[in-house]
């Protein structure tokens, strides 16, 4: 599936892939537990913690911004008057930068 099929798919289909990425992940933190994982069940699962960690990077720093943007006080670090830096999911995923904020 290209990227821009899935930047079509409805919300609840990526909602879904979540969930089933999470319960993934779940098991394969059991597997590790109990000291049955494989090589593959190790890659896999550090596969889908990264990919957690970058969603939850990128809803934090959406909030960020949009609380900036909405003239509440707030601490952020920005590199420049106009960019909040954020993990950057690069080649072929969501928007490189976020829109352009006046504060």
């Amino acid at each position: 599936m290209t990227h821009e099929e899935m930047k079509n798919r409805p919300s609840a289909m990526l909602c879904t892939v979540g969930k089933v990425a999470l319960e993934k992940m779940e098991s394969l933190s059991s597997k590790i537990r109990d000291n049955v994982a494989t090589g593959t069940d190790i890659l896999h699962h550090g596969f889908l913690r990264e990919i957690f960690a970058l969603a939850s990077n990128r809803m934090s720093a959406e909030e960020n911004e949009s609380l900036a943007g909405s003239g509440n006080p707030l601490w952020v670090e920005k590199t420049s008057e106009s960019h909040y830096p954020h993990i950057r999911l690069h080649g072929g995923a969501l928007e490189d930068d976020p829109p352009r904020l006046t504060l």
